[in-house]
């Protein structure tokens, strides 16, 4: 009968310990699982970054446009210069748009 309640304490002593051995081992795992979450970008935050700066680009892209736009009207006019200038922004806009995101 001794052996019996002895052998009963000592299983519930022994899961104390297990449970904080556990705990123990298993802390190192998580912290480095945390970390890497710190660390690494997730799918969402990606999209979101690369929806991001898509917006930046078509802003850019229409802004040259619509300055290429300007000048090339002011070249049908004459003005030599904003010929070039229609020209230098129209190979801008290409280089934008051949640039990767």
């Amino acid at each position: 009968m001794r052996i019996i309640i002895a052998a009963a304490l000592t299983a519930l002593l022994l899961a104390g310990c297990v449970s904080a051995v556990k705990t123990v081992v298993t802390a190192p795992v998580k912290a480095v699982g945390q970390v890497a979450d710190w660390s690494t970008t997730s799918q969402e935050e990606s999209d979101r970054n690369r929806g991001r700066e898509l917006r930046k680009r078509e802003e850019r892209v229409g802004k040259l446009s619509r300055d290429r736009d300007k000048a090339a009207q002011k070249c049908q006019r004459g003005n030599a210069e904003q010929c070039q200038r229609a020209q230098v922004l129209e190979h801008e806009i290409e280089a934008e748009m051949a640039a990767p995101y």
